[in-house]
């Protein structure tokens, strides 16, 4: 792969003695910032921690029953 202009104008500098400008550059150009995307394994155990509750006593499991029609 060819190398740029700048490249060559930054390799021929720093052959002169001249300061390198790649060490200008912040410690933080190269760090990685980004936030975590992903779900961790406790928040996929707590994202379902409260399904199926209700306030009555005798429907906790979560099942339901639907009554078939009559005609």
């Amino acid at each position: 792969m060819a190398k740029s202009a700048a490249k060559k104008f930054r390799d021929k500098a720093v052959r002169e003695g001249k300061r390198n400008p790649e060490s200008n550059r912040s410690p933080f150009a190269f760090e990685d910032m980004r936030t975590r995307q992903t779900k961790t394994k406790k928040d996929k155990l707590y994202s379902c921690k409260y399904k199926n509750r209700f306030s009555d006593r005798d429907r906790r499991d979560g099942s339901f029953f639907i009554y078939p029609k009559v005609c």
